[in-house]
């Protein structure tokens, strides 16, 4: 059965700093499409981060390219397997540079964002399967 993926395409300053903060959340790098202006991140077998430097970028829009440390261009919100996890990546994040975001506790659903090197928002989430209905 196919199974859809997801490419999350962000404009970064500088890729190599990028490559580098996401192999320190514990991220790979697939060196098959990766090069110089670009970092291909997996994040999952169905989850891709491209860190495109801006110039790069530039060639799949003609619209100006957001600041993401001045505006919010996007919330990307990650799953996680319990609270635990939630910290530790985010905990991750801040060590290897990121900045430090808005907690979210709710009881049943808890959550922690981090900005990363670019100001790009990254939120991490816990919700209790036990509260999702299927």
């Amino acid at each position: 059965m196919y199974q859809q993926m997801i490419f999350v395409n962000l404009a970064v300053n500088d890729v190599a700093a990028s490559k580098k903060f996401f192999t320190e959340l514990g991220y790979g790098i697939n060196p098959q499409f990766s090069s110089d202006d670009c970092a291909c991140v997996v994040i999952s077998d169905t989850i891709i981060a491209m860190m495109l430097s801006k110039e790069h970028y530039a060639n799949f829009t003609q619209k100006e390219i957001a600041d993401p440390t001045k505006v919010s261009e996007t919330l990307i919100c990650l799953s996680a397997e319990s609270r635990e996890k939630v910290d530790e990546l985010v905990d991750k994040a801040i060590a290897a540079g990121g900045t430090a975001g808005k907690v979210q506790d709710y009881g049943t659903m808890y959550g922690r964002a981090y900005d990363d090197l670019d100001g790009h928002t990254w939120e991490v989430m816990w919700m209790d399967p036990s509260e999702v209905k299927g």
